[in-house]
């Protein structure tokens, strides 16, 4: 069975893609868990070693990364190179670098005294099948976060891109071609029956980036097999302007903050809270800069047409409740396209409307004049995502309090949302964009599991817990409490101590 999209800059049909059937997932998973085994069972070096050739890949690739994402998700060329190319051979690079020492089993210090003759260290080892969903929006650099630190750590892949950017999961898939056993990255293609499936055949861990709803679901229908979830769910980014920031590098900082793959990011700023000395200026040059984007050419079309919906939806009822689009809120072109736009918001309405409260992923700015930085702060944290936040300002040190004071997993001060490219800097959030973390060694929390290993040196006959529970046994064990208290006088400690040395002799020897 196949199925086709067409792309979102024309609407001129793409080739059609293979779907895998549903009752084949559980199939594939069984497979990939057998040869999960044998990947983990090579040296470290030896998986460093395969990775490595992505690197090369990706790079060699970027002109087929460019066609591929024009056609399918109507991106810019410029920003296919530099948001899913060169980033994505910086991350292979970075993770083959660092992941022999996050991986090293890190010592536990025991107690001599209590633990005698033992050493403890515990051990980051794979979760065996990692299941990954994701979407369109950065098609090959979001599945490569997950993918390429998984495998280093001695896991298997079973991937699954979205129905709308099939070709370019199937990308992501050719990079390691001839580099893996076979069965180590496994690619799925379909819809949510496949992504269904795909849970039902209990991997050890499912890694989802998208919409709240998707991942609701596929959490509660991983939970009722105990198989941990990775989420990333999205984001309504706020931007907090002071009233001394820098004008030219502040408008220009917003509009790419905004516009980027058209507002199609998790981390797109969707809210400006800006200081009032500065609004009536700074939004003046956001206009500007916005009016000189290129249509198609800057700013690509919407991927989907459900997108471009919501897109129309939240600008039309924005202004039914008040706001004043200040450029932009039109299509453009034969195909998804929408003008990059720029809302004026009253803040007393703000809280009205779904332009200010729920994700819009698209090219809309909306910008909302505040007294204080603190009333910024307030209305930023009000969203109930918390993915990203950024503030600006001339003085960074100004900026230091409300870092703390934001909930969300990232802050930036004077730029923007560009951190999911920095392989060494986490990316994760708060509230209802998830619990999720990637990139950076914190990833391979979720990617590995602790194993802790005790090695016992010890020539003792018994240990002091074992049994009998003897009169030796009690008397040592209350002298140890008297001799840890902090409150006990230094007479009882003697006493204590003489105990310790009288009766501990007797236990070891199993008396």
């Amino acid at each position: 069975m196949t199925f086709a999209e067409v792309s979102p800059l024309d609407g001129s049909p793409l080739e059609a893609v293979v779907a895998t059937p549903a009752s084949e997932v559980a199939g594939l998973v069984e497979k990939a868990r057998v040869a999960q085994a044998t990947w983990a069972a090579l040296s470290l070096a030896d998986r460093i070693e395969a990775v490595f050739k992505v690197k090369d890949r990706i790079l060699d690739a970027g002109a087929d990364v460019a066609k591929v994402l024009r056609a399918e998700c109507g991106k810019p060329e410029g920003e296919s190179w530099t948001a899913e190319v060169i980033p994505n051979a910086d991350l292979v690079e970075y993770w083959c670098d660092k992941v022999e020492a996050a991986l090293a089993p890190e010592e536990v210090a025991l107690d001599p005294l209590s633990y005698p003759g033992k050493s403890g260290a515990i051990h980051a080892v794979p979760r065996g099948v990692v299941a990954l969903i994701t979407p369109w929006n950065f098609p090959i650099a979001i599945p490569l976060r997950t993918i390429v630190p998984a495998l280093l750590a001695g896991n298997a892949v079973v991937f699954k891109p979205s129905e709308h950017s099939a070709r370019a999961g199937a990308l992501v898939a050719k990079l390691f071609d001839g580099i893996l056993p076979e069965g180590v990255l496994t690619l799925l293609q379909g819809a949510g029956e496949v992504g269904s499936a795909l849970i039902e055949a209990a991997p050890d861990l499912v890694v989802f980036t998208g919409s709240v709803p998707t991942g609701r679901r596929i959490a509660e229908a991983a939970a009722k097999k105990f198989i941990p979830v990775a989420l990333e769910l999205g984001g309504k980014d706020a931007a907090i302007v002071l009233a001394d920031a820098d004008l030219e590098r502040t408008a220009r900082g917003l509009v790419w903050g905004a516009f980027n793959n058209a507002g199609q990011n998790c981390a797109s700023i969707e809210r400006v809270y800006v200081e009032r000395p500065l609004a009536a200026k700074l939004t003046e040059r956001i206009v500007a800069l916005t009016r000189a984007l290129r249509p198609g050419e800057d700013v690509g079309p919407l991927t989907t047409r459900a997108q471009l919906d919501v897109v129309r939806r939240h600008v039309d009822a924005a202004q039914t409740a008040g706001a004043k689009v200040l450029c932009g809120g039109e299509p453009f072109g034969q195909g998804l396209g929408y003008l990059p736009t720029v809302v004026e918001v009253d803040g007393a309405l703000e809280r009205s409307m779904a332009l200010m409260t729920e994700e819009t992923f698209g090219p809309v700015l909306p910008i909302v004049v505040v007294d204080t930085a603190d009333q910024a702060v307030e209305r930023a944290n009000s969203s109930k995502y918390g993915l990203t936040a950024s503030v600006w300002t001339k003085n960074p040190e100004k900026a230091e309090p409300l870092v703390g004071k934001l909930r969300t997993g990232v802050v930036t001060i004077n730029n923007h949302g560009f951190t999911a490219a920095i392989a060494a800097a986490p990316w994760s959030g708060t509230g209802e964009t998830g619990y999720g973390v990637t990139n950076s060694r914190r990833a391979l929390d979720e990617l590995t599991r602790p194993k802790f290993v005790l090695v016992d040196r010890s020539s003792a006959k018994s240990e002091l817990w074992w049994m009998p529970y003897t009169p030796s046994l009690t008397a040592t064990v209350k002298a140890m409490a008297i001799l840890r208290s902090g409150t006990r006088g230094l007479v009882e400690k003697l006493k204590a101590l003489f105990s310790l040395l009288s009766n501990a002799p007797k236990r070891l020897m199993g008396k």
